[in-house]
């Protein structure tokens, strides 16, 4: 039964018109997924920062950039719902990867969703993947095991960039595999670029297949350990002693000039975790600037191997027959590297410069206030600090260049975009497991230009935090006060005026909107879940 279910699901793939014809002409676009990782909202060019992001800066200037797409706020509830275009809770990742007696919040892809790969791949595309995984540290639960073809990455949240200490698996091996050499990291390695080496491996190994590809290319820069090359740090030591409110001004002017955020719109006050910079001593000042230039260089160095990619791309010929979308696994991360979490070890790496490559720190909510530029708090919150993403789509000769939309989207977008531009279908069933309807809708008609109605309504919860966009309005609160705000997006995307006592009955639609969608998704009040077993 299973083996006439595959069958079907097969043949109504290719079946599909839009499959037939892109197979006959030989025009089915390769599809590539960039995530970044803890990457804040201005954190590059093309939406505001100072950084050297050349790369995607020219994707946007040749492709679409949407200023209103959103992810899930926090790493691995984000990278579930891309995968699957379903809501995080529905794909058993409704927290992190520890393991809860919950089906929402099981710690892993669940069977009862398919991924990107995995419905690429039915459709006749071979699936690559390198970079981070997080969605399942148990062997069953590894990208081979989830429809990619060839993988190389970190499974696990976070490592050191220099010296990995958490294993990197090509394909589910220990060791790795460059050149048909076996070794492990040494004196020369930076994830970073290996990501790349690998992605560009799979590439060229994926032409003589005559197959077109999708590439899930998860960088793990620029999360934590805050770690660079030193050429890349030294293009931006000292750009940051101008102090993080001169920082954030600027970057917000350069938003409005790039037409990303309105002129009219207003920056958040700057966190309150965040002190008076002439407060700070000579030292401490120091410190924060070389915590930024080494992220600067983080950023830098993952837009360099996002141009050797591209390069590759254009060597084989495949360069106008790739569609690339970049994006952020979240807002940018507060987190700090200090209690009882971390080693010794890693603690007393911490107190090291950020530019010692020994060292094992984060830039913290001084830096992060910068990287979510205009908005309000961080990474983990359901305000747009924690939520919203630059997101750039490239598609040569069917995205108008220079494009800028700002109808929200959303990561479960990702699923319906990838099959309606592979001309493959979203399955009913799969390996014997009925599949939930995606929620997402594909972004293909807002690359081409046309008409795009959008969602109802996007909602989000991660760890109590709760929220509900629909149009112009947004419904949000935070763990544990669990007061709702009412804002309009539309004049105030920084959130900094709370409507909800003006609109009552706004704010008790919204509300009953969320509780529906809530139970609908298996989302259980966060204090109320059983103690995490770790998986």
């Amino acid at each position: 039964m299973k083996k006439l279910l595959s069958i079907i699901f097969v043949f109504s793939a290719v079946s599909s018109p839009v499959f037939a014809q892109q197979k006959a002409t030989g025009k089915r676009p390769n599809i590539i997924i960039i995530l970044a990782d803890d990457m804040g909202y201005s954190d590059i060019g093309c939406f505001g920062s100072e950084t050297q992001t050349p790369n995607l800066d020219a994707m946007a200037k040749n492709g679409l950039r949407m200023t209103q797409f959103y992810n899930a706020s926090r790493c691995c509830p984000t990278r579930a719902s891309l995968l699957t275009g379903l809501y995080q809770h529905q794909a058993g990742v409704g927290d992190m990867v520890n393991h809860r007696d919950v089906p929402a919040y099981q710690g892993y892809l669940n069977q009862n969703c398919v991924t990107i790969a995995e419905a690429l791949k039915q459709g006749g595309y071979n699936t690559l993947m390198a970079g981070k995984w997080h969605v399942g540290t148990d062997s069953s639960h590894w990208p081979v095991k989830r429809g990619f073809d060839h993988y190389f990455g970190l499974i696990d949240g976070a490592s050191s960039y220099f010296n990995p200490t958490m294993p990197y698996r090509p394909n589910q091996k220990l060791t790795i595999a460059l050149d048909d050499k076996e070794y492990t990291p040494g004196p020369n390695w930076y994830s970073t670029n290996a990501y790349a080496d690998y992605a560009i491996k799979f590439i060229e190994g994926n032409k003589s297949t005559y197959k077109p590809f999708f590439l899930y290319m998860a960088f793990t820069s620029p999360h934590w350990p805050i770690q660079a090359l030193p050429e890349d740090i030294a293009k931006y030591k000292g750009k940051y002693l101008a102090g993080w409110d001169k920082l954030r001004q600027q970057r917000l002017e350069r938003q409005k000039q790039l037409g990303i955020i309105s002129k009219d719109e207003k920056l958040s006050p700057r966190d309150k975790s965040v002190p008076e910079w002439d407060s700070l001593t000579p030292e401490e000042k120091e410190q924060f600037d070389t915590k930024m230039a080494v992220y600067a260089a983080m950023v830098d160095r993952m837009d360099q191997n996002i141009g050797r990619i591209r390069k590759k791309l254009k060597e084989l010929g495949e360069d106008k027959n790739t569609v690339i979308m970049f994006l952020s696994d979240n807002g940018a991360s507060n987190e700090t590297i200090t209690g009882p979490g971390f080693t010794l070890e890693v603690l007393a790496a911490n107190s090291k410069p950020a530019s010692d490559p020994t060292s094992f720190t984060s830039y913290g909510s001084l830096g992060a206030n910068v990287s979510d530029t205009p908005f309000r708090l961080f990474k983990h919150w359901e305000y747009e600090g924690g939520t919203a993403t630059p997101f750039i789509a490239y598609y040569p000769d069917v995205i108008k260049p220079g494009a800028i939309v700002s109808k929200p989207a959303h990561i479960i977008d990702l699923m319906a975009t990838c099959l309606d531009l592979a001309g493959a279908t979203y399955p009913k069933v799969y390996h014997g497991n009925s599949i939930p309807p995606t929620e997402g809708i594909s972004l293909v008609p807002v690359f081409k230009g046309q008409s795009w109605k959008g969602h109802n309504g996007l909602f989000f919860e991660h760890e109590g935090n709760r929220a509900v966009r629909q149009g112009d309005w947004k419904l949000v609160s935070q763990r544990p006060e669990n007061k709702w705000e009412l804002y309009n997006i539309s004049t105030d995307r920084s959130e900094l005026n709370d409507l909800s006592a003006q609109y009552p009955q706004k704010v008790a639609e919204l509300e009953a909107m969320y509780s529906a969608w809530a139970t609908r998704a298996g989302v259980v009040e966060f204090d109320k879940l059983p103690k995490s077993k770790g998986e």
